[in-house]
């Protein structure tokens, strides 16, 4: 049994701090550079005749000017607010685990941080082996034949897959014909967004009994029209169909290809191979189940994984190994061409190379039966709190790595949301709890992953929180609907996000929309 754990005085940090365009006065420098030496200027120009006439500013630029003092403090203070949000991260869906801080070290040395994809491919081979080696880890974890990593996140991946699902049957002269893809209502929402994106007609499956779309439901919506079938397994429901290999059986008897959007692989990880149920494409993001960082929509890799038949349609350039050395194959007559920039995110596919090596197969495979352990830990801990129940109740069976929960009974008896419970979680040290994609199918859903990362105690600590803004519900709801209280920000009125005369994206269009308010 568990002892409740003491649960921390915590407060994050707080500072009265501006928007930097508000700090500031003219003629304040970080640095003042000097004129540039006779020789120099001789050979090259002025830096005024090196810009076109054209791109000539009329005006001052709009920026702040500020001594390296102030700009330090100034981020410094931000740094401390966000620092109070990097606690215990429970982010179900998207799988957070460490980030070794070797790996960061690897990936700032020279050798990668001040290269460039456009030089000579000679000057590169250090990098295009590191690329290389990767991809044959994750073909022998997938049993895929290729990897591209050119995508910028899952969606990207999923995308890049909508892209040669069209070249595969433009190839083949079926493209007019097949133009839907199935997918079902608990799929990565990116799933059916981006074959809507790529021009496809999406046929949605619901839920049923056993917390997946039956088989009888698949073999109905197929057809000569089916292009292929994204779908993620387990879901984020922790349940795993175990009729997938029947249905990658129906969708190729049928002439359409089969996607496997392993964002939740975690906990699967050398348990399965995307290949051997069948499937004809695959994709993992780096930015979760390989160890590399997570960035809000920044440093994200979608690795793309294919069969051989498949392989001729990848993005280009492809990474290839030859007698002579690594090379990039750029001459790739049926590419889908560009899905993003050069390579992709190079330094992020180094980090979880370097996470992968470290972990080695007994490792990977060990971190997947943690993160399932651990999820089923939490699930018989989570349970006795009053108030939570979880989806599919009926099914016994354990979860994989993680469980979708619903407060649906909290608010019913409290009127205290899931939202608020959220809210009130960080006032405690740890993170904000993800909710659920929408559509939201379990009403008022929050949904922990484990992962390995994480100690018994850690795990405890967040379960404990949980029953403390549980039982304030119950007693005191005022505080939890009125959460956070002891963040940097405070609960925030987001109505002004729905009047496009309010909210700006830039300084500009603050000052443009907020001029009146401020003289």
């Amino acid at each position: 049994m568990s002892q409740k754990a003491k649960l921390r005085e915590y407060h994050a940090a707080v500072w009265d701090e501006p928007v930097v365009m508000e700090m500031g006065g003219p003629g304040r420098r970080g640095l003042v550079f000097r004129e540039p030496e006779k020789e120099v200027s001789d050979i090259v120009g002025t830096a005024k005749g090196l810009v076109p006439r054209s791109m000539y500013r009329t005006d001052l630029p709009n920026l702040p000017e500020l001594s390296e003092q102030e700009v330090q403090r100034h981020y410094l203070h931000l740094s401390q607010e966000t620092l109070g949000m990097m606690g215990i991260s429970l982010f179900g869906t998207c799988t957070m685990k460490y980030n070794p801080r070797l790996n960061e070290i690897i990936a700032s040395r020279p050798e990668v941080s001040e290269t460039h994809p456009l030089q000579h491919q000679d000057t590169l081979q250090g990098t295009l082996e590191l690329i290389h080696n990767f991809d044959l880890i994750l073909r022998e974890l997938s049993g895929m034949d290729n990897f591209a990593f050119q995508a910028g996140g899952g969606a990207h991946a999923a995308y890049t897959h909508c892209c040669i699902t069209r070249a595969y049957h433009k190839s083949r002269g079926q493209l007019e014909q097949r133009n839907e893809v199935i997918t079902s209502i608990q799929a990565h929402p990116c799933n059916p967004a981006t074959a809507a994106a790529a021009g496809f007609h999406v046929i949605t499956l619901p839920l049923e009994e056993d917390g997946y779309p039956s088989v009888d439901a698949l073999r109905a919506a197929v057809s000569d029209r089916t292009a292929a079938l994204l779908i993620n397994n387990p879901d984020d429901m922790g349940i795993y169909n175990p009729h997938i290999a029947d249905w990658v059986e129906i969708v190729h008897e049928a002439g359409g290809l089969c996607f496997y959007d392993h964002a939740n692989f975690n906990g699967v990880m050398g348990k399965i191979r995307a290949r051997e149920l069948g499937f004809d494409a695959c994709m993992y993001m780096l930015h979760k189940t390989f160890g590399a960082p997570k960035g809000g929509g920044g440093p994200a890799v979608g690795a793309y994984g294919c069969t051989a038949e498949l392989a001729p349609f990848l993005p280009s350039p492809v990474v290839t190994k030859e007698l002579s050395g690594y090379g990039l194959d750029y001459s790739r007559p049926n590419s889908v061409g560009h899905i993003r920039e050069f390579w992709g995110n190079v330094p992020q596919v180094i980090k979880a190379y370097s996470w992968a090596r470290a972990m080695g197969a007994v490792g990977i495979e060990r971190a997947a039966e943690i993160s399932v352990i651990a999820n089923n830990y939490m699930e018989s801990r989570l349970l006795k709190i009053r108030g939570v129940t979880k989806s599919h109740p009926t099914i016994n069976g354990p979860r994989m790595e993680m469980t979708r929960y619903s407060l649906e009974r909290l608010t019913e008896e409290t009127g205290v949301t899931v939202n608020d419970v959220s809210n009130r979680m960080v006032d405690f040290g740890i993170d904000a709890p993800w909710l659920a994609h929408h559509p939201w199918l379990v009403p008022e859903p929050i949904t922990p992953e484990a992962g390995e990362s994480y100690s018994k105690e850690d795990l405890d600590y967040w379960i404990d929180v949980l029953a403390e803004v549980v039982r304030e519900a119950y007693e005191t709801p005022e505080i939890v609907k009125k959460a956070p209280h002891r963040q940097a920000i405070p609960q925030i009125n987001g109505d002004a996000l729905d009047e496009p005369e309010k909210w700006a994206m830039t300084w500009r269009a603050y000052c443009r929309k907020h001029r009146n308010e401020n003289g």
